[in-house]
């Protein structure tokens, strides 16, 4: 089965019209999932193989994947785990047919889960959503403004209110936000990436006066759409009903503060007119506050 996985990639690409970033995901899935069965049932893993896959083979891989091993000694999230079983299940389901992958209930994020996400949920969230389109250059629109909203901290109107005057992306991208002002974010080489990506295949022509995120039908994107997207992407990957493109931004923000960034530079970066709001939003903690407070205050 060295091909198979190579062959559900070519799969994906040509006939399901997957991204790249689904196809390179899935066929890795696949490469581990016919590495575990090998060494799981002691035997070469062919065809014939497949076909006998078992729900309990699959808890058996998953909790290998979830708990990780002697040389890793973190496993995946539950929502990450979540989407290996899903790629696992749409190889199944290439090999032996759709509809022969055994019932098999994945792991499930428990309800309640406080934002933000963790960043590899982000990123599966991101993924998912995008996957969930059979046009490429739709997944790749997708992919780009979820890793907008992470990568940047922008809004999601914010986001959509981009026009081609954004192109050619430099190392900044100017924003417009709430009151009509305009502030200077850094773009990291993954987000500028996966809009060039995307900008290289929509089917519409990108002026400087039109939405760089278009619809299906060559208009803007609508938030709704996007809110509808990440909707039915959490609920298959187990994530919280507050995990919304807001959130994404959320975890922007709490994730820089959280590794030390300064607070007023990220004031700057989300665009609030006071710092109290930058507070109130990143849900900082006291201990971290005081932190702060006793190395930048001149009396601390």
């Amino acid at each position: 089965m060295e091909g198979a996985a190579y062959d559900f990639g070519i799969y994906l690409a040509q006939q399901r019209r997957r991204s790249v970033h689904t196809v390179r995901a899935y066929r890795a899935a696949a490469e581990r999932f016919t590495s575990f069965l090998h060494e799981h049932w002691g035997a070469e893993i062919d065809q014939r193989a497949l076909s006998r896959v078992q729900a309990v083979d699959l808890r058996a891989y998953l909790a290998s994947r979830v708990n990780g091993s002697a040389t890793r000694s973190s496993g995946l999230s539950n929502a990450s785990a979540a989407r290996e079983l899903s790629a696992v299940r749409a190889f199944l389901d290439w090999a032996n047919g759709v509809g022969s992958t055994p019932a098999f209930k994945g792991p499930r994020v428990k309800k309640g889960v406080p934002r933000p996400v963790a960043p590899s949920e982000a990123v599966a969230l991101a993924t998912e959503v995008a996957e969930e389109s059979d046009e490429a250059w739709v997944a790749a629109r997708d992919w780009a403004v979820l890793l907008l909203l992470y990568g940047a901290g922008l809004r999601i109107g914010e986001a959509l209110a981009l026009t081609g005057a954004a192109l050619p992306l430099g190392d900044t991208l100017v924003v417009t936000g709430k009151r009509a002002k305009t502030r200077v974010v850094p773009l990291l080489a993954e987000v500028r990436a996966a809009i060039e990506d995307y900008a290289g295949r929509v089917p519409w022509p990108l002026d400087r006066d039109q939405p760089l995120f278009r619809g299906v039908r060559g208009g803007g994107l609508s938030a709704g759409v996007v809110r509808v997207k990440v909707q039915r992407a959490r609920g298959r990957l187990g994530l919280s009903d507050r995990t919304t493109p807001h959130a994404l931004r959320h975890s922007f923000a709490t994730h820089l503060l959280g590794r030390g960034a300064d607070l007023r530079a990220l004031q700057e970066l989300l665009g609030h007119a006071s710092l109290s709001s930058t507070q109130v939003y990143t849900q900082v903690d006291a201990a971290h506050l005081m932190d702060v407070y006793r190395n930048a205050h001149p009396r601390a």
